[in-house]
Formats: structure tokens, sequence, C-alpha cells
């Protein structure tokens, strides 16, 4: 009855420290659950190598757990910016997260300065091999979260010498059909409340991280080197151009703008 009150303590309040309380007295009577579920199942165990029969009703249980759905994270009320207006329903809150973090950008009209480029005619090997993809598994972080392909980063860096080559034939087959998977473009959001705030009401005291799928990221990799590398040879780049480029730290920035200095 306690967690339930603060519960909704917390509904109502939306403060931080109002929800500190319930996840304190939460975290609490979980374990006592968790302790006393796990006695129960120790003792169902010992019965079951006992009887045989009732290895049939273990089985069913597993069968029924499995296919149970997840249950969805709950958060406070949210009230849209410009209005004073609350609702605890979870599809309006994700249309006012979606406005919130996700604009709508009117398309460009690049009419007028198609003329102003000077296209260049490349020539690059589309083959990807196995060193471009080993070495670019390698570089990501092996404890980074699951996408929504659930693969995490170190069970490919663990497996690699057994999926380099289904990873290769995937990579080449997406770069000579110029054909971009669905499942790449997926990508599960996280919403996380920012700490320290006063109350969780407005959408402004949350924020996104984007957990992408890890086969797009090493492709992505793997095509952004291989842009940069051809932008570099064929000084497709100004000098000038400071911002993510390979091996142009501070001291080139600070060396460029003395230079210019100077030539004023």
């Amino acid at each position: 009855m306690k967690s339930r009150w603060l519960w909704i303590i917390w509904k109502i309040q939306s403060t931080l420290d109002a929800w500190n309380k319930y996840l304190k007295h939460n975290d609490h009577k979980n374990k006592i659950i968790q302790q006393a579920k796990c006695t129960h199942f120790r003792s169902q165990m010992h019965e079951l190598s006992d009887a045989l029969k009732l290895i049939w009703c273990f089985a069913k249980w597993i069968r029924i757990e499995s296919q149970l759905f997840k249950k969805l994270s709950q958060f406070s009320s949210l009230k849209r910016s410009d209005t004073d207006q609350m609702t605890m329903m979870f599809k309006k809150k994700i249309e006012i997260l979606r406005e919130k973090f996700f604009f709508s950008f009117s398309q460009t009209n690049i009419n007028n300065i198609v003329n102003s480029f000077i296209f260049l005619t490349v020539s690059s090997d589309l083959h990807i091999s196995e060193d471009e993809v080993r070495q670019t598994i390698k570089r990501i972080k092996a404890n980074k979260a699951s996408d929504v392909s659930d693969i995490l980063n170190k069970v490919l860096q663990t497996n690699l010498a057994e999926l380099i080559s289904i990873l290769m034939s995937l990579f080449n087959a997406c770069v000579i059909h110029r054909y971009h998977s669905k499942q790449f473009k997926k990508a599960q959001m996280i919403v996380l409340y920012k700490l320290k705030k006063s109350n969780y009401i407005d959408s402004k005291t949350y924020w996104l991280i984007a957990l992408l799928d890890i086969m797009s990221k090493v492709l992505k990799s793997i095509m952004t080197k291989r842009l940069s590398n051809i932008a570099e040879t064929h000084y497709m780049l100004s000098n000038a151009q400071m911002k993510v480029r390979c091996k142009w730290f501070m001291i080139s920035t600070l060396n460029l703008l003395v230079d210019q200095i100077h030539t004023v």
C-alpha cells in the first residue's frame, strides 16, 4: 500500500524527490518479492526432482513465460509547452515527445545553386575487403547498449572469425546494388529525464538517445572513411576546413589563424 501511495504522490507532484522516494521503497519491495520467488522456485525444483509428472507443468510454465509481453516503462504525465493541458495516455505522450524532438523541415530549393558546383568523376574500388570490416568492428566499443536487433557489439567482436565472410558479402551487396536495408534505418529511441529538475511534467525536462542498428553503423563507418580518403586525396576540401578531418587538431587551426592575421 505504501508503494502505491508514493506512486500517487509522484503522479501528482512530478518532482525528483517524490520519484526517488518511490524508487527507494519500490526497490526494497522488489527485493523481498524476488527473495520469495527464489525460495519458491527452489522448492519447486526440489519437487520436480522427485516427481517426473511435474516436469510437463514446468515445460508449460516456461512456454507461457517466454511469450509474455514486456511491461512498458512508466513516466509522469506530460503537457505541451504552449498549453497547460496534461495527459496521462501513452499515445498522447508519444505525440508530445515527437513534436518536441522531431521537427518537420521544408524542402530546400537548390535549383539556383546547381551551376555553382563543379562535379568531379572519381574512380574507386567498390569492393569492401575483409580488413576494412575487421578493423571497423574492432574499433567499436564492446560494451555499448544493444539496438533494435539486440546484437551486442561484443558478440560481433568475439565471433568475428566466423562472421567476417557473411558481413563482407552483406556490405558488398549493399554497395553494389546501391541499397540501404530498411532494417539498417531502424532506431530505438530511449527517453531519459534530465537531473535536478523541479518537475517532470514539461517535455523540456526530457531528452532522447538513439540506439542505431550495429550493422548500419559498421557500414556507415566504412563508407565514411572511404569518402574522407577520397576527399583528402583529390583535394576536395578547403584548407580552412577543420572540422571532422583526420589529423587536423587545434594547433592546425591556430596556425591557420596566425597565417591569415599575418597575411592581412
